[in-house]
């Protein structure tokens, strides 16, 4: 009888794991607008405090606008291969670029993050040869209207100090493939 008792509670917390793991699937969270919209309050409250810090007043970015349409979403990574930066250090920048481009997206565009969240996040790593490349594919990127973000290191370890390091851009799988379809995987 005590055996029963253990098999049916573990049986009913199953349950509730696979129904809460059906509704989260079905009903993505609303933690990003969430986010946002306590972020607005947040500045809201600091201005009304007498807090005279530069507010950036910032639109939403237009991608936000395709998550409604598409929704196959995916970050690439480019790496400048001029810097002969090691593993650990493009690592390192890859992960500055990736949370730097979702910082600017969390208020800017979240539709367009969340559409690239509920695509379980894919990020693709590719290498460029210079700085001036790397520039250009920005250019190339911003006239798609497609966000990116470069990361500049500090210079406290293999490299120059102020190198733009790696470029972050996120959108539309076709049209992100549009900018860095042509570049080799790191």
């Amino acid at each position: 009888m005590m055996g029963l008792g253990w098999v049916g509670a573990i049986l009913v917390g199953a349950g509730w794991l696979a129904l809460g793991y059906c509704f989260g699937a079905r009903y993505p969270p609303a933690r990003i607008v969430l986010s946002a919209r306590l972020a607005k309050k947040t500045a809201l409250a600091n201005d009304t405090n007498g807090n005279n810090k530069k507010k950036k007043n910032k639109d939403p970015l237009e991608i936000d606008n395709l998550a409604d349409i598409l929704q196959d979403f995916k970050m690439v990574l480019v790496v400048r291969n001029d810097l002969k930066m090691g593993k650990g250090k493009i690592a390192a920048q890859c992960s500055h670029a990736t949370l730097g481009l979702y910082k600017k997206l969390l208020h800017r565009a979240p539709k367009a993050l969340n559409s690239w969240e509920m695509c379980a996040q894919p990020k693709v790593v590719v290498k460029i040869e210079s700085e001036e490349d790397m520039l250009v594919l920005q250019e190339r990127a911003k006239s798609l209207k497609l966000p990116t973000h470069i990361t500049i290191d500090a210079g406290r370890t293999q490299i120059a100090p102020n190198s733009r390091t790696v470029m972050a851009i996120l959108g539309p799988v076709e049209v992100v493939d549009d900018v860095t379809g042509g570049l080799k995987l790191l």
